[in-house]
């Protein structure tokens, strides 16, 4: 169901932003990259063993990012920030890790999939 979504949802030219927990299994993520559509760079989460950089399929591994999208800085991170550099100026923090369990905050957005109907989520949606 989740690559299904994925693929209704993500073209192969998009670009994808997976705020980590990819997979249970490593050994099962090189078939999961090649099935999903779009370029993936991938931020760490806590449940990410240290090896999953190895992987081929993603375009880039990192534990933090600032991005600029829809013409609006964007703060990306597995886990969720008190504040954000920019966070006064507009600047919106994307973020996993809490199920969708957090009080909401202004300019902040969990897009875990469990927190968006098991769907990628679009930044024009949030917006």
């Amino acid at each position: 169901m989740l690559v299904a979504n994925w693929n209704a949802a993500v073209g192969p030219t998009d670009t994808i932003w997976h705020l980590g927990d990819v997979c249970r299994r490593l050994a099962d993520l090189p078939a999961l990259l090649a099935a999903l559509h779009g370029t993936k760079h991938l931020l760490r989460g806590n449940n990410d063993p240290a090896e999953i950089g190895d992987v081929p399929g993603w375009a880039s591994v990192r534990d933090y990012a600032e991005i600029e999208g829809e013409g609006r800085r964007l703060v990306l991170c597995h886990y969720p920030f008190r504040s954000w550099n920019g966070q006064h100026r507009g600047a919106i923090n994307l973020h996993g890790h809490s199920h969708g369990r957090l009080k909401p905050m202004p300019r902040q957005y969990d897009v875990g999939v469990d927190a968006q109907g098991f769907l990628p989520v679009r930044l024009a949606k949030l917006l």
